[in-house]
Order: C-alpha cells, then structure tokens, then sequence
C-alpha cells in the first residue's frame, strides 16, 4: 500500500493503537444499534407514529438509503479533511441525526431523520478502516479493520437486545437518545485517542471520484453485493423460519438473535485473521463456504437444536468476508481510500435490500421459509464467480502498488 493507506508510525502512536481502534469500535456499535434495534420495535414504532407495518419498514429502507447515497458522496467531499477531523465530524452528524428522530413529531419528520442518520454510517465505517490500516503494519491491515467492525458485530450480541428492551419498557424513542449519546462518547474517544493524521497533499473531490473509474472497484463492490446477498436473505426471515419450520417458541427468538450475533464477532475475527494471509484467497474461500452453509442451514432448521448450530454457523460464514472484502477496496483504489473503503457498506446495504427482496419473492410464491436460505446460496456462489473473474482481471492487469 501507498502512504496514503500506511502512515508512518511514531512510538507514541504505536502505543495508542488499542485505544484508537476501540474508539472507532465504538462508533460500530452505535450505528450497529440504531440500524437493526429498529427491526425489533416496529410494532411501537406503528402504533406510536399511528401508521401501518409497510410504513414502518420504510423507516428501515430510509436509513438504508441514507447510507448508500451518504458513503461516497460524504467521503468524497471530505477527502480534504485530516481523517480525525473527519471521523469526528460524521459521528457529531450521526448524533445530532439521531437525536432528531426522538423528537421527530410526525411520520414525514421520522423518514427525513431516519434517512439522514444513514448517511454517516457507510463514510464513517470508510474512513475509520482507513485509520485503523494505517495504524499497523500491512501484515496487520485485515485485523485492524475487522476490530473496528467487531463494534458493529458485538451490537447484535449486546447493544440490539438492551435496546429492544429498553424501547419496549420505557419508550421505542429511547432508543434514539441511547445511540445518541453513545455517538457522543465515541467522538469524546476520537478526539483523545486517534492520532492526528494530515491529509495527503493531492487529496480533493476529484481524486476519490477517481476510485469509480476502476473496473476492480466495481468488481468488489458486486462480490459484496451478490456475495453477501445471501446473509441478509436468511437473517430478514429468520424469525418466521426458527418459529413455523423449527418449532422454536417465540420467547427464545431473542437468543437465536444473540447466536446469529455470536456468529458474527466469531467470524469477523477469523475473517480479518485469513484476510491477512491472502484477501482473495479469503474471499475465493469463504463465498462457497457461504452457501454450504446456507444449504445445510435450509435442512437443519426443520429441528430445534441444529437450527441453533446453524444460526451460529451461517452468522459466522458470513461475517467472515466483511474483511477481506474491506482491505480489497483499499487494496483496488490506494489514492482514493476513503471513498473505496465507504463504498463496501453502501454494498453491503444494497445487499440488504435484494437479498430480503429476492428471499420474499420465494416466500410469496409458495416456496416456504427455508427457500431464502436456498436463494442465498446461489447468491453465494454467483458472488464467487464474480470474485474468479476480478481475480483473473488481475493476472492480465495487476493493481497498482
């Protein structure tokens, strides 16, 4: 990687580099909570805001929206910035965002504050991976942006279920103060722990605009897309497949959330781990992974306990590719990292949306609820051939160093 990605280290820097990293982790958590506890209190959300179920899951749409239009366009603009400054001044915008929402009055007002916390979220997680790869040396570059996302992953084990709780005993608008307040903390931990770095002399707009121009960027940003489809093709439908196919009570869905979370920190940690030895290998790895698990999911969920296996299994398999699908952008667009690294959660949000769309769809048309599973798999494997085939642009036209 260029200067633009590995800084260098000084020995005052080199010792803070645990806190650094846990201050960006706690802005994953933050985002973690806001964007899935929402999904758990729809029910007051309608009956708060008087509107019906469709209506509140565009709430969930419009935070999705945000994040997709806010990962380039925020990074793009803040290219200039030093990256402290930067990730400070996302997470104040994320905050603010979010305390709006508790106020919100109407639904109109809810949809305008929904859709703006979005659009901190994809820059945020760009430029904060940016800095973690920057604070270790290149070896390390996949573990350093995996803990960063371990925030995100550890919000569905903790965060998501207090804050379920929290908004169904006292009031589904809390939840909006808790990530407030918890975007607050993490920009106090910026601005002590993250080591100040200057932007780099040539950076501007039309630099990270540069990144869109590489068919390799494309290329990541498709594997994640398609890839990952897959992952949220089973987690939307989760609940209706571990209750009708199953048999699990619906008093336990809050553990089977907790395994799929479990699943995730596990596999973000093995991911950024592989993804150090070999990005590619990782992803050329893990995509197939992906849907024989997902294969095997769509059988074991017929009885209790290996449904719970498989929960733990499929959240791991899929929380395994974030990292190496992360470092692949830097890797793909090093004078534009910002940019390249943000628009990995713009795919992943994308990803959200067809793969709860295309796993409905089989559900409408009579196939049950184990076929999202089934679609996620073929997902998964197209996801590899689109990651063979970036592969093998590569060996006609490395990447440049």
């Amino acid at each position: 990687m260029t200067s633009t990605v590995q800084a260098p280290r000084t020995p005052k820097a080199a010792t803070r580099i645990g806190p650094a990293i846990l201050a960006l982790a706690m802005g994953g958590f933050g985002i973690g909570v806001t964007e899935f506890a929402m999904m758990g209190l729809l029910k007051e959300v309608e009956l708060g805001l008087g509107i019906s179920t469709p209506e509140a899951g565009h709430l969930i749409s419009a935070y999705a929206l945000g994040v997709v239009v806010g990962a380039p366009v925020l990074a793009a603009v803040g290219a200039k910035l030093p990256r402290k400054f930067l990730a400070r001044g996302l997470m104040l915008f994320f905050s603010v965002a979010n305390l709006s929402s508790f106020i919100a009055p109407d639904y109109a007002s809810m949809l305008v504050s929904r859709f703006a916390a979005g659009l901190p979220h994809g820059a945020f997680f760009g430029v904060a991976a940016v800095i973690a790869a920057s604070l270790v040396a290149p070896t390390k570059r996949g573990w350093a942006i995996s803990m960063v996302m371990a925030g995100l992953t550890v919000a569905n084990v903790v965060g998501v279920p207090f804050a379920t709780w929290l908004g169904q005993a006292f009031g589904w608008r809390l939840l909006f103060v808790l990530v407030g307040v918890l975007g607050l903390v993490t920009l106090a931990l910026i601005w002590r722990f993250v080591p100040f770095q200057q932007a780099h002399a040539d950076a501007s707009i039309r630099r990270e605009l540069g990144a869109l121009k590489r068919a390799q960027v494309w290329l990541a940003i498709l594997i994640g897309i398609v890839g990952f489809g897959g992952f949220f093709a089973t987690y939307t439908y989760i609940s209706h497949t571990m209750t009708s196919v199953a048999g699990v009570p619906a008093a336990l869905l809050p553990f089977v959330v907790a395994l799929y979370g479990l699943g995730m920190v596990a596999g973000n940690i093995v991911g950024g781990r592989i993804a150090d030895k070999s990005v590619m290998g990782t992803i050329y790895r893990v995509l197939p992974g992906i849907a024989v698990a997902l294969v095997v999911y769509a059988v074991a969920v017929h009885w209790p306990w290996s449904a719970f296996v498989m929960v733990f299994v499929v959240g791991g398999a899929g929380s395994m590719l974030v990292p190496a699908l992360q470092t692949r952008l830097l890797d793909a667009s090093p004078d534009a990292p910002s940019l390249a690294s943000s628009l990995n959660h713009a795919a992943l949000n994308v990803a959200n949306a067809l793969g709860a769309f295309l796993g409905g769809v089989v559900i409408a048309w009579g196939w049950g609820y184990v076929a999202p599973a089934l679609v996620g798999a073929v997902l998964a494997i197209l996801g590899l051939m689109v990651a063979l085939l970036s592969g093998l642009l590569e060996r006609k036209k490395p990447l440049a160093p």
